[in-house]
C-alpha cells in the first residue's frame, strides 16, 4: 500500500468512495451525494490551507482517502483540526484506514496542530472508533440522535486526541 498526497487526477475515485458512504452508510451525515465540482471545490480548500490531503493506493486501486481540515472557523480553533477517512467499499479490514490515518496524524504534527478531532456518524461504528482509539483518540462525548438519515435517529460520536505536545505548552 501506498499513502501519498492526492492530486486532482485522484477525485473521481474519491467522488466513488465518498458516493458509497453517503448512499449506503453512516459515516457522513450527507443525504444526498455532492457533485464532482463540489469534492474539487472542499478538495481545494483543504489544499489551499497547507492541510493534508492523502489518497491510499492498494494493489493499483484507490482504497481509500483521508484528509484534515479545520475543527472551526472562529480563531480560537487554529490549533485544531478534525480528520475525515474513508475505505473504498470493499477495501475495509486491509490496514487501509490505518495506514492514512497515521499519515494525517504525523503531517498534523509537523504542521505544529495540537489537537485532532473526530466526529463520527454512527455511535455503533465500531470500525471507526476502533481505528481512531487505536491511535490514542479518546472517546469525548456521544451527541444523542443528532442527525436524521435512513429514516431513523443517528448518534455522533466525538473523539480526541493531542498532535505533538497537546495542550501542555502554549503554541509557536
Amino acid at each position: 500500500m501506498q499513502v501519498r498526497p492526492a492530486t486532482p487526477d485522484d477525485l473521481s475515485a474519491i467522488h466513488g468512495i465518498y458516493s458509497h458512504h453517503v448512499l449506503h452508510g453512516l459515516a457522513s451525515f450527507e443525504e444526498e451525494a455532492p457533485p464532482l465540482e463540489e469534492l474539487r471545490r472542499r478538495f481545494d480548500d483543504v489544499r489551499s490551507r497547507g492541510l493534508p490531503w492523502l489518497a491510499a493506493d492498494f494493489g493499483g486501486v484507490l482504497a481509500g482517502y483521508g484528509y484534515c481540515a479545520p475543527y472551526r472557523t472562529r480563531s480560537a480553533y487554529r490549533y485544531s483540526l478534525e480528520d475525515s477517512v474513508y475505505v473504498r467499499h470493499g477495501s475495509e479490514g486491509k490496514g487501509v484506514g490505518s495506514a492514512l490515518l497515521g499519515e494525517l496524524i504525523l503531517r498534523c504534527e509537523r504542521l505544529g496542530y495540537r489537537q485532532l478531532v473526530a466526529v463520527i456518524g454512527d455511535s455503533a461504528n465500531a470500525a471507526s472508533i476502533n481505528l481512531h482509539a487505536s491511535f490514542g483518540f479518546l472517546r469525548v462525548a456521544t451527541l444523542r440522535s443528532i442527525g436524521f438519515k435512513f429514516g431513523r435517529w443517528v448518534d455522533s460520536v466525538v473523539m480526541q486526541r493531542p498532535l505533538g505536545p497537546g495542550d501542555s505548552t502554549p503554541p509557536s
